[in-house]
């Protein structure tokens, strides 16, 4: 790849990164009085980040129970408010065990 292919790479990146981030702002110069529209905003960030980490995890190991095994964990794990690292590290060994024993 040429060095101008990725310095228009990154270009494009930081503009709509930037528009991502200011355009609500020249649209949305008052405080959002509608409940389902906040209600939206709300959620969009923590739907954005399921959308972006589920399709990872399960392509991320060689078997697909394992990613299962995995997830499940980590799931039982944040569901009773661990933190983070006891939550990936749930998820890593789980993964692990499932890959060694089969199980």
């Amino acid at each position: 790849m040429s060095k101008l292919y990725i310095l228009g790479g990154i270009a494009v990146m930081a503009l709509t990164t930037y528009l991502i981030r200011v355009v609500p702002m020249v649209f949305f110069r008052k405080k959002i009085e509608n409940v389902r529209v906040r209600s939206f905003l709300y959620y969009v960030p923590y739907t954005v980040l399921a959308a972006m980490t589920f399709p990872a995890i399960f392509s991320s190991t060689a078997s697909g129970m394992g990613a299962v095994a995995g997830c499940f964990v980590a799931v039982v794990l944040a569901y009773k408010k661990k933190g983070l690292l006891v939550v990936a590290l749930g998820a890593a060994a789980a993964v692990l065990l499932f890959g060694l024993f089969g199980l």
